[in-house]
């Protein structure tokens, strides 16, 4: 115990983030539809490989929410098959850029756009598993499930097995929603997993007719890329994909590791190894033809509050993961699929930054704007272009405000007129800036004041310079410029 001061803690600590880990992991799983032994075994690797190495010492990693509409359309368009290779791949981009120590960039990237990329995702995670908790197969992209809901309800209600399914669902999403108002001491079990608990009993003791979790086994489930697999990455489409993995997972890595490194007084994240960290994981995630993995939050703030110190607790708790999928697999068949798609509503929620919208509209409403357009981009297209249009408007409207430019006239009648020019003068104002400039009076003195400038562009300096040397009447004063 010397040696390992703080196992006692970091041992009760990993019980906790398996219990939190466990539903989760098999949630994420079906709704991305591949076997939920895949599951566990990212959360396995997350514990064990990214948990061994440098970086953030109590962010917790395993399969996410968050990537979970990316890995469902990249295994209905590519195939079970091709899943592998292109979460290794994604991995081994990872690893690349934490050696180019690219991972402190990452936190330059607009919160809004992460926050509306989480937004979109959630709004598409609610839509599809609120098909899956009536169980009926929801339509392939983000508008047609959110357009298809009104039927979907009409045919629920005329089916009692969907009534029957839709009602362990929204019972998960009720026991979950109240488990925070238990006492304290029912509290010790998480309540993603006394929801399923619960579900699980209910659905044997009264005998609903809901579909519960197929299992074939670990070992049947891993499934290493082949051949043909490898052959795909020649594909543009895939290597899109590969791309969309590598960042987005990224991004969610590391504001992840920002979010945890607020919770606790211990190490700080370092960004460029936790980046290498989540690359070695989905490498290994990758040759075992697993989901791919990220840092979340839910299971990092558990670590946290469960009273961890060193990342013995992120271990432990995927061998815990590991001994339950090599001992226990049969259990997972008795958990109803309704139940799963309730946690997963229940996640997609948490995922729609409410309180953000309304503060950034009261004082940023450029931000928030971004933040809505790329929740509705994600809904509407996909997840990938749904991000890239949400980092355009970030890239045009910061070039916009770095481009403000004030141009102040002062004309009392008499003497010279005064230009004042302050801000920062760029080619986007310049032709706002030449208008007023040139509709100056050309037979009267004009003093040109460029003090106020804290940035002028060349093809501005240039166009003010030309504008100074052509605008005054032959027999007035040439116009005075006073260098910013």
């Amino acid at each position: 115990m010397i040696r390992f001061p703080h196992l006692r803690r970091d041992f009760a600590a990993s019980l906790v983030v398996f219990l939190v880990a466990l539903p989760l992991c098999v949630g994420v799983a079906v709704a991305s539809g591949v076997p939920a032994e895949l599951g566990l075994v990212t959360g396995i690797v997350g514990g064990i490989v990214a948990g061994l190495m440098p970086g953030s010492s109590l962010q917790v990693s395993g399969p996410a929410a968050g990537l979970t509409v990316l890995v469902f359309e990249a295994v209905r368009q590519f195939g079970l098959a091709a899943l592998g290779v292109i979460v290794l791949a994604a991995g081994l981009l990872q690893l690349l850029m934490g050696v180019l120590r690219l991972g402190r960039w990452f936190r330059a990237i607009s919160v809004s756009v992460v926050e509306g990329m989480l937004a979109g995702i959630g709004l598409v995670i609610i839509a599809g598993q609120l098909y899956a908790a009536a169980g009926l197969k929801a339509p392939a992209s983000g508008i047609d499930k959110i357009a298809g809901l009104p039927e979907a309800l009409v045919r629920a209600v005329g089916s009692t097995e969907a009534l029957a399914s839709l009602g362990v669902g929204a019972a998960t999403i009720a026991v979950m929603v109240l488990w925070k108002r238990m006492p304290k001491r029912a509290r010790a079990v998480p309540g993603a997993l006394a929801a399923v608990l619960l579900a699980t009993l209910a659905s044997l003791a009264f005998g609903l007719p809901v579909a519960t979790v197929e299992v074939q086994g670990l070992l049947g489930a891993i499934q290493p890329p082949g051949a043909d697999a490898f052959g795909q990455l020649a594909q543009p489409a895939v290597l899109g994909t590969v791309l969309a993995f590598a960042l987005i997972a990224s991004a969610e890595s590391l504001f992840s590791a920002a979010a945890v490194d607020r919770l606790h007084d211990g190490p700080r994240t370092e960004y460029d190894k936790e980046l290498m960290a989540q690359g070695a994981g989905n490498t290994v995630c990758g040759l075992l033809g697993a989901l791919p993995m990220t840092a979340v939050i839910v299971r990092s703030s558990a670590n946290v509050q469960a009273g961890a110190k060193t990342k013995a607790s992120r271990v432990l708790h995927g061998v815990w993961l590991l001994l339950f999928a090599a001992l226990l697999p049969s259990v997972l068949e008795l958990i109803p699929l309704p139940a799963l798609a309730g946690i997963l509503v229940h996640a997609g929620w948490k995922l729609i930054p409410f309180r953000q919208v309304v503060l950034l509209w009261t004082a940023y409403r450029g931000e928030a704007l971004i933040l809505v357009v790329t929740a509705v981009a994600i809904v509407a297209v996909n997840m990938f272009e749904g991000v890239l249009i949400g980092l355009a408007l970030s890239v045009a409207k910061t070039a916009w405000q770095a481009s403000h430019v004030k141009l102040e006239v002062i004309d009392k009648g008499a003497g010279p007129v005064r230009a004042y020019l302050a801000g920062n003068a760029t080619f986007l104002r310049l032709p706002k800036i030449l208008d007023s400039l040139e509709a100056l009076p050309q037979d009267r003195p004009v003093e040109l004041d460029l003090s106020g400038l804290h940035h002028v562009d060349h093809a501005c300096r240039t166009a003010l310079e030309n504008w100074a040397e052509r605008h005054s009447a032959a027999d007035t004063e040439p116009v005075r410029v006073t260098a910013p």
